[in-house]
């Protein structure tokens, strides 16, 4: 009996040490790639441009600091974010099976289930790390030239970035779960990311003036979209309120209140967890060559 337990233990070890080792692969290869530095690089000196723009205007407009900061990154950070990640997931299983090398892992030992974790936790730990450098560069500048007001406002806004990072590689890996080639997996990233950035948006629009929607069905419509979502969680946890969304913002606060927060960070979460189940399903069953 100690003998099995023993064993048990040793297998689980093995699987452990199998997940860190690919997750380390993945994040380093990730770190590595080209398109992926020129995202990060462009959100850090983004973000660094809205910092010193946010404490130019501080006499203007008459505050500065973290609030306006974010304010001001929540654009950024729809645009730039979900691509990176996408695109990131996209390619991360169809690269491996175009050069062959998906098989090749495979034929080691090592699960489907660790390998597609390991993609998954490598990748979202470079995309962190990325997000990380990037709000700490402006939150170095606010803190430097005297503008560190507001920063509970901002610190959410960044978690918040990292959930929907963390989000859109699940939906990239998805795509590129049943993909065979690199380039269809890229593609069809870049179509996702602008449904999400821009045709929703427009759809909901017209569809609200179109066919007259109700407030609560233009909130769940809203809800469907990560980047929507990501939006007005970060309103929400700022002093700007959610009534600078129009009725429906208005509608949201007062049929949720306090408890609004945790709807936003459901729908985040569940925009993790549901892809990603659904990525599992397909790369279990698929057959690799």
């Amino acid at each position: 009996m100690k003998r099995k337990e023993t064993h048990d233990k040793a297998l689980r070890a093995v699987e452990l040490a199998n997940l860190l080792i690919l997750a380390r692969k993945e994040m380093f290869e990730a770190l590595r790639n080209r398109w992926f530095q020129f995202y990060s690089s462009t959100f850090a000196v983004l973000t660094l441009s809205i910092s010193f723009l946010s404490l130019a205007g501080a006499d203007q407009y008459g505050f500065a600091g973290f609030n306006r900061t974010a304010a001001g990154m929540v654009n950024l950070v729809m645009l730039i974010v979900p691509l990176m990640a996408l695109s990131a997931g996209a390619a991360s299983i169809a690269v491996e099976r175009e050069r062959g090398t998906l098989a090749q892992l495979l034929a080691m030992p090592v699960s489907r289930t660790e390998l597609l974790l390991g993609k998954f936790l490598g990748t979202a730990s470079a995309l962190v790390l990325a997000l990380a450098t990037g709000f700490g560069i402006g939150a170095a500048v606010m803190v430097f030239l005297g503008g560190a007001g507001g920063g509970p406002a901002y610190l959410w806004m960044a978690g918040l970035a990292c959930l929907l990072a963390i989000g859109m590689l699940s939906v990239g890996l998805l795509i590129s779960a049943p993909t065979n080639k690199s380039g269809t997996a890229a593609g069809a990233s870049i179509v996702v990311w602008l449904g999400f950035a821009f045709v929703s948006d427009l759809g909901l629009m017209g569809s609200s003036v179109l066919f007259r929607l109700h407030l609560w069905t233009l909130f769940d419509a809203a809800l469907a979209n990560p980047l929507e979502v990501f939006k007005m969680a970060t309103l929400s946890g700022s002093q700007a309120a959610l009534s600078v969304l129009g009725p429906v913002g208005r509608y949201a606060d007062y049929t949720f209140g306090h408890a609004l927060w945790l709807v936003f960070l459901g729908v985040l979460i569940a925009w993790i967890t549901v892809p990603l189940a659904l990525t599992w399903q397909i790369f279990r069953n698929a057959e690799i060559e």
